[in-house]
């Protein structure tokens, strides 16, 4: 098997992931502000309301107006998602509440590093193979990339939001083969969603990778410890 030039990865699911899960993460934070939920009801409606939402991409987005597009879109996923849940009306203030959220999961607190994270990009650094993320995550990412050490192991971070297009649209992946000055067949990319990294990627011209991943589960590949 030939070796690759450069490595895509996808971030959420693949890199990292919530500790828990997102519902747990909401019942702690609506608890520190005196409202009682369930983790399970708000994990069943996160994932119903985050499955219901528009791809998070803005084309022709002045680059200055990102952030709060990327706001707005996830304010919109957290109403959607206390409404379901049957609790929104319990907060007295929820876009204040919303804020704290949003800040939360820009920092380390509500992450876990995968076990074989490191062991693999450091494997791949020493082989000299270029490294990238091709995610559909917001501009946070970099401060949570940041906040994890993880950010050192990679050359370039392409994101829906900055890119204009979402995973599967070949769009995003061409735009990061660019910055690699790459071409398809020399790149892989490895992710945790079937559609939008193994299939997006071969949409695009890449040898795609799926990551279905449990708590032992490894990319099979002989390129990995």
């Amino acid at each position: 098997m030939a070796t690759p030039k450069v490595i895509f990865l996808d971030a959420v699911g693949t890199l990292f992931g919530v500790k828990g899960s997102v519902g747990e993460v909401y019942q702690t934070l609506s608890q520190q502000a005196g409202v009682n939920a369930s983790a399970q009801d708000l994990d069943k409606a996160f994932y119903r309301s985050f499955a219901a939402a528009d791809a998070m991409a803005f084309p022709d987005i002045p680059p200055v107006e990102i952030p709060h597009c990327e706001y707005l879109w996830w304010l919109a996923i957290a109403k959607d998602t206390f409404q379901r849940a049957g609790i929104l009306q319990e907060f007295s203030d929820f876009e204040s509440f919303f804020e704290g959220v949003y800040q939360h999961f820009a920092t380390s607190a509500p992450w876990v590093v995968y076990q074989d994270t490191l062991s693999s990009l450091k494997r791949w650094q020493h082989m000299d193979i270029s490294l990238g993320i091709i995610s559909n995550f917001d501009s946070r990412i970099y401060a949570v990339l940041d906040a994890l050490d993880l950010r050192q192991y990679f050359q370039t971070i392409t994101i829906s939001t900055e890119a204009g297009a979402a995973k599967p649209d070949p769009f995003i992946f061409k735009t990061a083969l660019q910055k690699h000055s790459c071409s398809a067949q020399e790149a892989w990319h490895v992710g945790d969603s079937r559609k939008d990294d193994l299939k997006g990627a071969q949409a695009a011209g890449l040898r795609g990778i799926w990551l279905k991943r449990t708590n032992q589960t490894k990319i099979q590949s002989p390129l990995l410890p």
